[in-house]
């Protein structure tokens, strides 16, 4: 169980998310929620305070009546409930309320403490809004996304619950739940901040950190069976440039390869006797693919690492408008709703990701050549050449993935269109950014899953399965559970789909 203070962690997300960790408040969130919301119903008797006594956005300067406050805040949310496209999927909703939950537990927001309670209700008890990937623009907020969420928690709207999509109030009778108390600005509260891209983002990140891993297996295996020289993984050369991400890469290649029977000492074979040799049948050198991956792979994880930092600082920060400060007995007007720090790290993330699959693909395309490689079939063909195919037809989906990926890459960040009246004259699209990250995630383990299906033919045919690394051998006997040894040709859109599964799902890596 999962005390709920106000703090969140990358590893807090993680369980709840991944390992559907319940939660509990801490009493000390309640005291908080009570105070702001009595200063904040207080203090605005007698002040035009945002969206409590006034219209939203381009229409702030009508007041509205004390009598009309609470429709204000249903009306706000139903006329925003307006996505469209596909639903995200339940985990990054789940996700995206924890991030809401916990920025409303700060007590900056001023809401009824039935919110969070209630919030906290539906993620353990594992009920997830129906929110739609469309209608972010990431400015004031994910308003549209966050309107789902609110319509749902006054008992309207639709959940996903046990599997099907349902009702709200059906779903409400079944558990014995109660719609939230709309008081004074609840409405705007839940829909006025980043939650929702921010929620995306984390969840893109802990997946980042697995594809990552996985990538670095990869590259790992691959000189191995190709009987690379390791002088390009050691520490020696990679501590003379001073990026942490770079070492780290090494580092985590040299551990993956320190029991391997197949990697060569530069040392014994180029450092001596070569006096009669003119011209040297075996490249000197590895291909970029295989020998600069701490380089290549060292910014994904730098990157990584500060996207990570500044999505969590995004989720323990107060992101609505009005900020309710209790300390000081006041409230101030700004745009902290504004998602351009995630809209920024997204697209961030989304660039060395879609890298990430170029080095995938690359070093799969060095495998599937012959040429290049000089030392396996074409394809990995461990059937008849010209009568079968071996991986010759998944080449074409990872080139075509990565392709995607290369397009999707393009920032989100700078396309800001001006709307509501112009009242948001310059918005982030965060939302967008992040949605199109978990995209080209996903794409890159399709990638990555094509490269381990060859890595395993390639140790078939090599028949090196007992030379190679602990680690590489673990992969081998995982992947061959799952895929067979082939050498006439086999429908294989079900097989890159299970690997796929079980590297996206797969938690010992």
């Amino acid at each position: 169980m999962l005390t709920f203070n106000g703090t969140l962690e990358i590893t807090d997300f993680y369980n709840i998310i991944f390992d559907n960790q319940q939660i509990t408040i801490d009493e000390s969130v309640i005291e908080t929620l009570d105070k702001s919301f009595n200063f904040l119903k207080e203090f605005s008797e007698n002040k035009v305070i945002y969206g409590v006594n006034t219209g939203f956005g381009p229409m702030a300067q009508y007041k509205i009546k004390d009598s009309e406050r609470i429709e204000l805040q249903y009306n706000l949310i139903r006329s925003h409930a307006s996505g469209t496209g596909q639903p995200i999927p339940p985990m990054y909703v789940k996700a995206a309320m924890v991030a809401r939950m916990n920025t409303l537990s700060l007590g900056n927001s001023g809401v009824h403490k039935s919110v969070v309670k209630l919030m906290a209700e539906f993620i353990n008890r594992d009920i997830t809004p129906l929110i739609y990937e469309h209608g972010g623009v990431g400015a004031s907020g994910d308003l549209v996304q966050l309107a789902h969420l609110a319509l749902v928690l006054i008992g309207e709207g639709e959940v996903f619950y046990k599997g099907e999509r349902r009702q709200t109030k059906d779903v409400f009778d079944m558990e014995n739940l109660k719609p939230i108390s709309v008081e004074l600005r609840e409405g705007l509260a839940l829909m006025n901040g980043t939650s929702v891209m921010t929620g995306i983002g984390l969840v893109n990140t802990l997946y980042t950190r697995r594809l990552l891993n996985w990538t670095v297996a990869c590259s790992a295996a691959i000189n191995e069976i190709v009987k690379a020289y390791d002088d390009h993984l050691s520490e020696e050369l990679n501590n003379s440039k001073k990026h942490a991400g770079q070492q780290q890469i090494a580092q985590s290649m040299r551990e993956h390869l320190k029991d391997s029977k197949l990697t060569r000492k530069r040392e014994h074979h180029l450092y001596s006797k070569n006096e009669d040799v003119s011209v040297f049948k075996e490249k000197v050198q590895e291909y970029y693919s295989l020998r600069c991956v701490p380089q290549i792979l060292g910014p994904v994880l730098d990157t990584l690492n500060s996207v990570e930092k500044i999505l969590i600082e995004e989720v323990n920060s107060a992101n609505d408008n009005p900020i309710v400060d209790i300390e000081k007995q006041h409230v101030y007007h700004g745009g902290n709703f504004h998602g351009d720090y995630v809209s920024l790290e997204m697209d961030k993330l989304k660039i060395v990701v879609t890298k990430l699959s170029m080095l995938s693909e690359r070093q799969l395309n060095y495998l599937l050549n012959a040429r290049l490689n000089d030392m396996l079939p074409p394809f990995v063909n461990l059937g008849k050449l010209g009568l079968n195919f071996g991986m010759q037809g998944v080449q074409f989906t990872a080139t075509s993935t990565t392709a995607e990926n290369q397009m999707l890459s393009n920032p989100m960040y700078v396309h800001s269109i001006p709307n509501n009246n112009d009242n948001q004259d310059i918005v982030s699209m965060g939302t967008n950014a992040a949605l199109t990250t978990k995209k080209v995630i996903e794409n890159a383990f399709e990638v990555v899953a094509i490269e381990l299906i060859t890595i395993i033919q390639a140790i078939e045919y090599l028949d090196v399965k007992d030379s190679v690394s602990a680690k590489t051998r673990k992969i081998y006997d995982d992947i061959r559970k799952i895929v067979p040894i082939f050498t006439k040709d086999v429908i294989m859109y079900p097989y890159v789909n299970l690997v796929k599964d079980f590297i996206i799902n797969n938690k010992s890596y």
